[in-house]
């Protein structure tokens, strides 16, 4: 199954956003884009069929594309956390069960993020 997000902005970096207004605004994005991608995994499991298994780990394979070369790749992970978690709610599972892998491409406007879920 194949799910195609907007690339996650720098709030949602674990480094940013902890204060004031920033907090606030930060714990809007992490709902909308945990909304955003549980909405976009669930109508994908419809088009698809896809059903997670039962037990065992759950492979997401995550590809960015940003959208300009300004990020840092180690922190593009981190901003993952609530389309992870959106994923997690609409396939049923805890998101323990999942066995990332992260992929990089060259900066493409307007960025995108590519997970892959399938069963080990």
């Amino acid at each position: 199954m194949q799910i195609i997000l907007p690339f996650p902005p720098a709030i949602l970096s674990g480094h940013t956003g902890g204060n004031g207004m920033g907090k606030w605004k930060k714990i809007k994005e992490v709902k909308e884009r945990r909304a955003l991608a549980l909405k976009a995994a669930a109508e994908e499991m419809d088009v698809v069929g896809y059903r997670a298994p039962e037990a065992g780990d759950i492979r997401i394979r995550i590809s960015f594309t940003p959208p300009n070369n300004l990020g840092d790749r180690v922190n593009f992970a981190g901003r993952m956390k609530a389309y992870v978690d959106g994923i997690a709610e609409a396939l049923g599972v805890n998101d323990k069960r999942f066995l990332p892998s992260y992929h990089f491409f060259p900066a493409e406007k307007p960025g995108k993020v590519v997970v892959e879920v399938s069963p080990l």
